[in-house]
């Protein structure tokens, strides 16, 4: 008989359809088995982990925009950083994550390309899985730069990009562009093209700028509302454009700062579950409390929690993935299926891995995350391993 290597007993399993009470076992970072209630079957396991009816098993979750946590930063571009990065955010229940840059000069986007590259094909990581790059900048519009540093904006350039891709080994997955800046268009035509993701955001653009790349090809936002055209009864702006595509998915940051409760209502009610990714868009001061900060090549001010430029535009957020699944619940009343799929299948489905991640079934990895009373994070498992755990 296989002795499995991880056993979870008696829980609630929440699979992408149903929550079923029963185990689940795990093999060489794949989930192996699950057997359901009453019908009980006896299988060896090196560790088993016997829970109750009060605890949930859910998919990992999948931060595609964060920059950074406990001091490090992706554009730090050293394995130090990288392996910071990854062994945090699962306390957080982060199984895997995409390397978000930030705008600044070539030579430093070239070196994150380069050094997410070998981190990933060294393959030492026990941690949450780098599953790619998203390239917030340097694509976007100086009028909607948030605290991306104005200088080292630069038009849409298909030839740069194509030579960070090359650095990357096509590890770039999402890329943030601006429709209105000289070349967008084309640009977006060019990322469909090649099975990448264009993402509309730090946007000045018009509500009929930002339906062109619609039509051309974008098929997402950038954190919502922040660093766009907002709604305006006689120019509906970029926000209006990308709310009401069903083409578009739209990642939010649940924070209650980056966006009132009540707006985070409204957005759930046009999008949807299906259509809403959660994300962080942390920087490296998460974890660390209130103090100064280097995001970008820029100064950033962090107090109660809020982060901000002293200009006062906010500059990333203190917010754990963990937490913005509780604010969301919170928010807006919704249920553990449909916040699963905020978090774990729709950014699984956005980068064409759910055939490996994003929800709990027979031969995915071993991302898991079990929660307690009141959802309460209790343990996280990367690929088969406990890397955090509070029971």
């Amino acid at each position: 008989m296989m002795e499995y290597d991880i056993a979870l007993k008696e829980l609630n399993i929440c699979t992408n359809t149903k929550i079923i009470i029963g185990d689940l076992y795990i093999k060489d970072g794949q989930i192996k088995h699950i057997v359901k209630q009453p019908n009980r079957s006896s299988f060896n396991a090196e560790k088993s982990i016997n829970l109750s009816h009060d605890f949930y098993v859910i998919p990992g979750m999948i931060d595609i925009h964060t920059h950074g946590t406990a001091g490090s930063d992706i554009m730090d571009a050293t394995f130090k950083s990288l392996d910071n990065i990854a062994n945090t955010l699962p306390t957080e229940g982060t199984t895997s994550f995409l390397a978000t840059t930030m705008t600044e000069n070539i030579d430093k986007i070239e070196n994150v390309m380069i050094n997410v590259r070998d981190f990933i094909e060294s393959n030492n990581n026990s941690g949450a899985e780098i599953l790619g790059i998203n390239l917030e900048g340097p694509f976007i519009s100086p009028k909607k730069c948030g605290a991306q540093n104005p200088e080292k904006i630069i038009n849409p350039d298909i030839e740069l990009f194509s030579k960070w891709q090359h650095l990357a080994n096509n590890l770039i997955k999402i890329v943030t562009i601006a429709p209105e800046q000289p070349g967008a268009i084309k640009f977006v035509e060019y990322l469909k093209n090649n099975s990448i993701t264009a993402s509309i955001g730090h946007t000045n653009a018009t509500y009929d700028e930002t339906k062109k790349a619609i039509e051309s090809g974008a098929t997402h936002a950038t954190h919502i509302f922040n660093a766009m055209s907002g709604i305006n009864h006689r120019e509906p702006g970029a926000t209006t454009a990308l709310l009401l595509s069903p083409k578009v998915s739209t990642e939010l940051i649940a924070d209650g700062i980056h966006l009132h409760p009540v707006i985070i209502k409204l957005i759930f009610k046009i999008k949807g579950e299906d259509k809403i990714i959660l994300i962080t868009d942390s920087m490296r001061a998460k974890c660390l409390g209130d103090g100064s900060y280097d995001l970008g090549g820029q100064m950033v001010r962090v107090k109660n929690n809020k982060a901000s430029l002293d200009n006062g535009a906010l500059a990333g957020s203190m917010l754990k993935m963990h937490g913005a699944f509780i604010n969301m619940r919170n928010f807006c009343n919704i249920d553990l299926l449909k916040l699963i799929k905020m978090t774990s299948e729709n950014p699984a489905k956005l980068l064409n891995i759910f055939y490996r991640k994003g929800s709990i079934q027979v031969g995915k990895d071993a991302d898991l995350v079990i929660l307690g009373k009141d959802f309460n994070l209790v343990m996280t498992i990367c690929k088969g391993n406990i890397v955090y755990s509070s029971l």
